[in-house]
Formats: C-alpha cells, sequence, structure tokens
C-alpha cells in the first residue's frame, strides 16, 4: 500500500504516535534533508576543483587556504549527519523511530520536528548533557 501525503500534513497529537502516515512524513522530511546536504556537498566540491588557483600574494592564497579547511571541516560535519540521516531512516524502517533509546517512550513530535533525528526524548537528552558537563568539569 502507498500512502500519499498532503502537502501541507503535519503530525498532530491528536493521532497515534508514529502511525503510519507520521513515519512517512518524517521519511521524506529526512531523505530530502540528506538531497539537499549531498548537493552542497557536489557544489562545494565544484568551487573548490574551480577555485584550485595558486595566489600568488601570500595572504590572499593563506585566506583561500584558511576557506578551504572551514568548508571542509563544514563538509566533515555534514558526512557525519548523513551518517545520522540514514541512520534514523533504518529506524523508521524497523519502527523503532520516534522512541527514546533510552526510556523507550516517544520522543515530542515537536522535537522530531525541530530535530528528526533525535534518538533521545528532551528530558533524556537533558539528563546526558547534565552528566557531560559534570563529567566535563571533574
Amino acid at each position: 500500500m502507498t500512502l500519499v501525503l498532503e502537502a501541507d500534513y503535519r503530525p498532530t497529537d491528536t493521532e497515534p504516535f508514529m502511525n503510519e502516515r507520521q513515519r512517512e512524513y518524517f521519511r521524506k522530511k529526512l531523505l530530502a534533508w540528506k538531497e539537499d546536504i549531498l548537493k552542497e556537498a557536489k557544489e562545494t566540491l565544484q568551487n573548490l576543483q574551480d577555485e584550485n588557483q595558486n595566489h600568488p600574494d601570500i595572504a590572499d592564497r593563506a585566506s583561500s587556504e584558511t576557506d578551504r579547511a572551514i568548508e571542509l571541516r563544514a563538509r566533515d560535519r555534514q558526512r557525519k549527519l548523513i551518517a545520522k540521516i540514514d541512520a534514523a531512516i533504518a529506524r523508521i524502517d524497523d519502527n523503532s523511530y520516534g522512541y527514546c533509546e533510552e526510556t523507550g517512550e516517544p520522543i515530542s513530535l515537536k522535537r522530531l520536528e525541530a530535530r528528526p533525528i533525535a534518538t533521545l526524548s528532551l528530558e533524556a537528552q537533558e539528563r546526558h548533557e547534565r552528566r557531560e558537563r559534570v563529567y566535563r568539569d571533574e
């Protein structure tokens, strides 16, 4: 059965949590996000290839190298983000998407809308961050 979503559909708390319609909504959202990242990466690669020139001025060369390093770091972060998007899609496929990995409770739709790759409920995430802060401060 293929599920067709209306363009203006938004999951709500009045429907069953992570029903087929919601799962398909988040799958499309994640796939669109991934597609945008891949498109940006392709453009960056093209820009880096086009800009592969020697600058006679040392200041221009240094600036260009700094820009390139920043761009490559951003692309590396996005590569890691794609892995998280793929993991979220796998969770949709195995019906574990939308549930906290720590407590098993549903992650709020509001949180998933803002951060579709979330694996922890807001409360579990806050606990996790508090523990990290304690260990970092010691």
